[in-house]
């Protein structure tokens, strides 16, 4: 079956599985539900539709650029409540974000459900955001189509890491990948993520088996030496502490200019 590929790449993103209340939390790669939401916005549909074809679809994921996570200090106010009589409760939130990331994912599915998918990218019915509405794409995030399997092309696709970040990694990389398990394949981990329902009376997910790999890229604009790399894709927020902006567990320098640089 055809793999329908995409650029998840924009200045932030949140990606968040269990982050509820105070803490916000987000993943380190795009989550199926994430994605699952972003392709029906693209068809139109409506929270309350049927999402169970989109579910099915295989599902992947590579890291080809990391940044670094930012903790946003945040509050909300009602604003009904506070233009009625000046007042209102606030509540204090711990938001999370990833920072000049950029993926590559992967859907894999039957012809016709495909052909749509990328119909509904390159003129997408609702506006597309990277798991938050604040968080917009940077870039146009259909990436074309090709006659592989899931795993394969995610093996195979060039790496989309920008010129910037080239020059600053080294001569080989290696690329996280996370996936659906193939048949018979032995997942090393669940997560919860798959989407039954986006209905907002009710909405319900699923947990779906995961396995993890990687592929090694040859980097000749590297101006670093030669030596062996390799990424993680663990869950990160959630701690307490300081306020306002904040970068945790920071991998880069965050240079917003580096979006502008022409590749």
């Amino acid at each position: 079956m055809p793999t329908l590929l995409m650029t998840l790449s924009g200045p932030l993103q949140s990606w968040g599985v269990d982050g509820r209340f105070v803490n916000r939390t987000t993943a380190l790669t795009p989550t199926k539900s994430g994605v699952v939401g972003l392709l029906a916005a693209a068809l139109g549909r409506e929270r309350t539709e049927p999402i169970a074809d989109l579910a099915e679809l295989r599902f992947g994921v590579r890291t080809d650029q990391v940044g670094s996570v930012l903790r946003d200090f945040q509050t909300e106010i009602d604003w009904k409540v506070n233009a009625r009589n000046g007042k209102g409760a606030q509540a204090l939130t711990y938001r999370y974000y990833l920072q000049d990331y950029r993926f590559l994912a992967a859907v894999e599915g039957d012809d016709k459900l495909i052909e749509q998918l990328q119909r509904a990218l390159l003129q997408p019915a609702f506006p597309l955001f990277l798991g938050r509405r604040s968080c917009p794409p940077g870039q146009r995030i259909y990436r074309g189509i090709v006659g592989e399997p899931l795993n394969e092309a995610l093996q195979n696709a060039e790496w989309t890491a920008g010129a910037w970040y080239r020059r600053n990694q080294e001569q080989n990389v290696f690329l996280h990948i996370e996936r659906d398990p193939l048949e018979g394949e032995q997942p090393l981990q669940t997560v919860r993520d798959l989407p039954l329902s986006f209905d907002i009376r009710h909405r319900r997910y699923s947990l779906r088996p995961l396995v993890t790999d990687e592929v090694e890229m040859d980097n000749p604009d590297s101006r670093q030496p030669r030596a062996g790399s390799s990424a993680d894709g663990l869950a990160v927020g959630g701690e307490e502490g300081a306020s306002g902006f904040e970068q945790t567990n920071a991998l880069a320098d965050h240079d917003p200019m580096n979006l502008l640089e022409e590749e």
